[in-house]
């Protein structure tokens, strides 16, 4: 059975290795691996212009928009937060471009962390911009419990209670149009997000399956990337 090509996401950030420092395309090692755990293969996609995004979506089996920056509060009609960071402009516009060539040719979408947020204000939704108790230390993934939306695409996929790994401080607040709350957090939180009248698998988590050892978000995304390319 041919594996599914997956399309990743990246950040854009000054590097060092070896004798090096350099602008680099990153990505924790836990998106690539993830995929390939669940049997997809993965591409990384670096910021580009956003014209080549509906091209570039195309070529894909499955589109994963990773976690990163804040996403720049003029994109969904409000004034920057004291605790906002700064935005990553160039990932904002690419990003939406990817998120929107998804939606309009039928490929299958996970947003994680930001990738959820972006997926939300794609579609005309807000976010809280700054909330605690939903990050460990910094750079230090912290953990609570989220409850699935029985029968909605996430519930399917973890019909249970999960405890997951989470490092966010910002979170949906108005959703999109047509979007679906399908987890929260015991303090309310969105924890998952996804569209019914997609044309193919939509769905946003607000944690890390990356950083963690359930891969069945994954795995759900790479299923129906695989049926999309078979034309199931």
């Amino acid at each position: 059975m041919t594996s599914p090509l997956i399309g990743v996401s990246t950040y854009q950030e000054e590097a060092g290795w070896g004798v090096w420092t350099l602008p680099a395309a990153l990505l924790p090692a836990g998106y690539p691996r993830l995929v390939q755990r669940s049997g997809g293969l993965p591409v990384l996609l670096p910021p580009g212009e956003p014209a080549t995004a509906a091209a570039t979506v195309a070529r894909l089996d499955g589109l994963v928009i990773a976690g990163g920056a804040d996403v720049a509060p003029d994109r969904y009609g409000a004034e920057p937060h004291p605790r906002t960071g700064p935005p990553a402009l160039d990932r904002d516009a690419w990003e939406l471009a990817l998120i929107e060539a998804a939606l309009t040719g039928g490929v299958p979408l996970l947003g994680i962390c930001r990738g959820l947020q972006l997926l939300n204000v794609a579609l005309g939704g807000t976010l809280v911009q700054h909330l605690d108790g939903h990050a460990g230390p910094p750079g230090v993934f912290g953990y609570h419990d989220v409850e699935p939306v029985p029968g909605t695409l996430l519930g399917r996929a973890l019909p249970e209670p999960v405890s997951v790994p989470t490092y966010h401080h910002q979170a949906v607040d108005r959703l999109g149009s047509g979007l679906l709350a399908s987890a929260h957090a015991a303090d309310g939180t969105v924890e998952a997000l996804e569209l019914p009248d997609a044309r193919a698998f939509t769905l946003g988590v607000q944690w890390h399956p990356e950083a963690g050892d359930d891969p069945r978000v994954m795995d759900a995304l790479v299923a129906a990337a695989r049926g999309a390319s078979s034309g199931a």
